[in-house]
């Protein structure tokens, strides 16, 4: 059995659906913690935002797409967040500010919940990303 770090509502994989058709190229997440859009997770098309070793793969989500959404997160908020269960959301409002929903008039968000003893221990047993 594996835990997964991160997953995605019907809602906001519906809306990752538009965006696909819109930009025409796949997509990611960046959730950063950063002091400008606060700890928006933010949307990009791939190789827009690019990420390297202060960044950690938490996961990828599929949304009925031809590929998968990776999800990345910065190393430092990383750890603050390791203990947590990481659900993107959809909501009505104005998306951050390079995120690419920014006009649709929705916007991602982030939606936490602690691991479980068991989730923890399994967490543990899988070596390092």
């Amino acid at each position: 059995m594996t835990v997964e770090r991160v997953a995605l509502t019907p809602e906001a994989a519906e809306l990752l659906r538009e965006l696909r058709v819109l930009h025409d190229k796949p997509l990611m997440f960046h959730q950063s913690g950063g002091c400008c859009d606060g700890s928006a997770p933010m949307c990009f098309t791939q190789g827009t935002f690019l990420t390297g070793h202060q960044d950690v793969h938490l996961g990828d989500l599929e949304y009925g797409a031809p590929e998968v959404a990776p999800v990345w997160i910065s190393r430092e908020q990383f750890a603050y967040w390791s203990h947590t269960h990481i659900t993107i959301d959809v909501v009505p409002g104005r998306g951050a500010g390079f995120s690419i929903e920014g006009p649709t008039g929705r916007r991602f968000i982030i939606r936490s919940r602690v691991f479980t003893e068991a989730e923890t221990a399994l967490l543990e047993a899988e070596p390092a990303r």
